[in-house]
């Protein structure tokens, strides 16, 4: 289906380059690089432009598509390099959507993405059919037609990702029924072809129904287990990772159309299954939404602009009859879902707005339907002109709305947010991440800008060479740079703030302490091999040297698996941490990881002697979040639940210790110990530490 997307017929109409041809060149521009220049020109000019008057930019690049496209002055041919960008625009579209899209959100909402999916739907058939049988359409055309107001292309994501609301409960519903509605429209869609050519016959159906739920338990099961392994095998590669997940989405959405439905529903499945993977303010994930909202997305709206002749309504007057009806019926046949549902569900206007914005938009899914219908002379060529004013006017409708109402929910959310947060977390962290192995670094690089970036803070990365009163080799010092460069590229890739250290010390332990002092370091962030040898405990080793002398906490960290393969949070305190003054602390950092990992937390409580009744309860905790009171040893009662894929976050507070044993107690050393292939993080305070205010 999608070979046919993008290959509308053409129309034999007077165009604006017709008006305007003494002033134009004779012919489109051909040239490869002249063609990619004015494409780039749009990109630039054509957003900036419209966002100055105060219209989403997205509109611009629509605009421009028309403008200089075949029907407007025909300065591009839309030949098959626009047409394959185009089509991977519309899928990176809908696979950042599904990226977006938290599959616990979905759960949560999920009756409420059913009800709307199943009413945007229906709505929008029942009224299309009666308008389009009025007008003297044949029963299958009229069911064709309004399977195409059924459908909606979420044209207006880009928009609601900007403004941060893509988690907001409108925005979650109209995704989980944007789902539901285009899969029962191209059901129709397919139905109705079928049908019309007399090859609806039971093995169609036989074919059609166990393919497509096998089709989406492989893609929600398969593609998890699949990118993990990939992750812990090649985490390393940054370019192997990016290329895995643009893999990814063109295998699921090209074996989407092997049975029979839209790519585009693919791909968005394909962000919903590796979405679990990539942590939303990774390197990773900013990648992928820069090259898609920067290159790849304003390909297809400018496609979609292409395709519209301004000067279709006027070549009978019946055209503008079709013409206004399907755009009167497109419209309120999803205002009156979006205004039913959302009042059902309780929402405010500006929620229900942004349901209507998103989900009135028709480009993708109704040009495949329409240019199908149209080559197997289901449909005449009004129909055709009627659905491309009714592309152009939702196409602009859409992203108005979403951006008119969407910044009300934004400023909601903003004002609901401050109010509810702690007095610690409003404080910018400046994080200092000593770096001395490569293997190790990614992890420990990774971790820290998940913390700063939340923040807005500064990350320090740190490279100590050692003073030993013999000149510093060349090869130490180009490792050095190295490792910093390494550093500061990765935070550059996040688009975080980065202030890469090079430092010559007495010793390693000494350098980061100063470092910390000079530049006002508030967490220091380091690799733990998991163990100490009875040399360190009497000794010190560098770890042990840090922690015995700092005067802002630590996390102590062993990842023998990449962080973003963490499946689930696991903080396992004991009675006496859940009473300590940091804890708080403690357990805001667990929930930052869990929301930022996409990983399920999860609170394991250990007491010794007390009555599991006398355990205090944990304060400014959600209900969803599990919490296992138990009574035992605490080594082995974690120890007992611990998973793969956990992270573990153990807490200590400095307390003096006996002669020989770990600075950082010995229950972590002996989970460490006990669970080489757990991921752990140790959560240190010195004493008298005083939470950021």
């Amino acid at each position: 289906m999608m070979n046919h997307l993008w290959n509308l017929p053409a129309i034999s109409l007077l165009s604006l380059r017709d008006f305007l041809a003494p002033l134009l060149p004779k012919a489109p521009i051909t040239e490869p690089v002249a063609v990619f220049l004015v494409i780039l020109a749009i990109m630039l000019v054509a957003p900036l432009l419209f966002e100055h008057l105060r219209l989403p930019g997205i509109v611009g690049l629509i605009l421009a598509g028309v403008i200089v496209g075949p029907h407007g002055f025909g300065l591009l041919e839309r030949d098959g390099t626009i047409v394959l960008l185009g089509t991977v625009g519309s899928l990176f579209l809908m696979f950042m959507a599904g990226l977006e899209t938290s599959l616990d959100d979905l759960k949560y909402n999920a009756d409420k993405a059913v009800i709307f999916g199943l009413a945007t739907f229906s709505v929008p058939m029942a009224l299309g059919a009666a308008a389009m049988t009025l007008l003297g359409y044949p029963f299958l055309a009229a069911v064709l037609v309004a399977s195409c107001f059924a459908s909606h292309t979420l044209l207006a994501l880009p928009i609601v990702s900007k403004l941060g609301i893509m988690r907001s409960q409108s925005v979650t519903t109209t995704l989980g029924g944007t789902l539901i509605t285009n899969v029962l429209t191209l059901l129709v869609l397919a139905v109705v072809v079928k049908a019309h050519q007399g090859n609806l016959t039971l093995g169609f159906w036989l074919f059609l129904i166990p393919s497509l739920g096998f089709y989406t338990f492989a893609t929600l099961w398969g593609v998890p287990r699949l990118g993990r392994w990939f992750f812990r095998r090649f985490g390393h590669d940054e370019g192997a990772e990016f290329t895995f997940v643009v893999a990814t989405l063109f295998v699921v959405s090209y074996f989407a159309k092997l049975i029979e439905i839209e790519p585009i529903i693919g791909a968005f499945l394909a962000g919903i299954a590796i979405t679990q993977l990539i942590p939303q303010l990774s390197p990773l994930m900013n990648r992928i939404q820069f090259i898609g909202n920067t290159l790849f997305v304003p390909f297809f709206l400018i496609s979609v602009g292409m395709l519209v002749n301004p000067l279709i309504l006027f070549q009978e007057p019946r055209s503008l009859l079709v013409s206004a009806v399907m755009v009167g019926v497109a419209i309120v046949a999803k205002l009156l879902p979006a205004w039913g549902s959302g009042k059902l569900f309780r929402f405010d206007f500006s929620s229900i707005m942004v349901m209507f914005g998103l989900s009135v938009a028709q480009a993708a899914s109704t040009l495949a339907a329409i240019t199908v219908a149209y080559k197997i002379n289901l449909v005449d060529q009004l129909t055709v002109n009627g659905t491309i004013a009714m592309i152009l006017v939702t196409c602009i409708a859409s992203p108005w709305i979403t951006d008119r109402w969407g910044q009300q929910i934004k400023s909601s959310s903003t004002r609901q947010t401050q109010a509810r947060k702690l007095p610690q977390t409003q404080a910018r962290y400046r994080i200092l991440v000593p770096v001395a192995n490569p293997s190790t670094e990614d992890n420990l690089l990774q971790l820290a800008l998940i913390l700063v970036k939340r923040t807005n803070g500064t990350l320090l990365p740190l490279h100590v060479l050692t003073d030993t009163h013999v000149p510093i080799s060349a090869e130490a010092k180009l490792q050095q740079e190295r490792l910093l460069a390494m550093a500061e590229t990765i935070a550059h890739a996040a688009v975080v703030n980065v202030e890469p250290i090079g430092r010559v010390d007495d010793s390693i332990d000494k350098g980061i302490l100063r470092t910390a002092q000079e530049r006002n370091a508030n967490l220091i962030i380091c690799g733990w091999k998991g163990y100490s040898t009875y040399r360190d405990n009497f000794f010190g080793s560098v770890i042990d040297n840090v922690a015995r002398r700092t005067s802002v906490p630590m996390l102590i960290t062993r990842f023998v698996q990449p962080i973003n393969s963490t499946q689930r949070v696991f903080l396992a305190i004991s009675e006496i941490e859940t009473m300590a003054p940091d804890f708080q602390q403690t357990l805001a950092l667990a929930r930052a990881l869990a929301t930022e990992l996409k990983a399920t937390l999860q609170i394991l409580q250990v007491l010794s002697n007390s009555r599991l009744s006398d355990l205090p309860e944990i304060s400014d905790l959600a209900t969803d979040v599990p919490v296992q009171r138990v009574r035992g040893h605490f080594v082995n009662q974690v120890s007992r639940i611990l998973e793969t894929d956990d992270l573990l976050i153990l807490t200590h507070n400095a307390h003096p210790e006996l002669l020989g044993a770990p600075t950082l107690g010995v229950a972590p050393e002996a989970i460490a110990r006990q669970h080489p292939d757990i991921s752990i993080i140790v959560v240190y305070f010195p004493s008298g530490y005083k939470a950021m205010e």
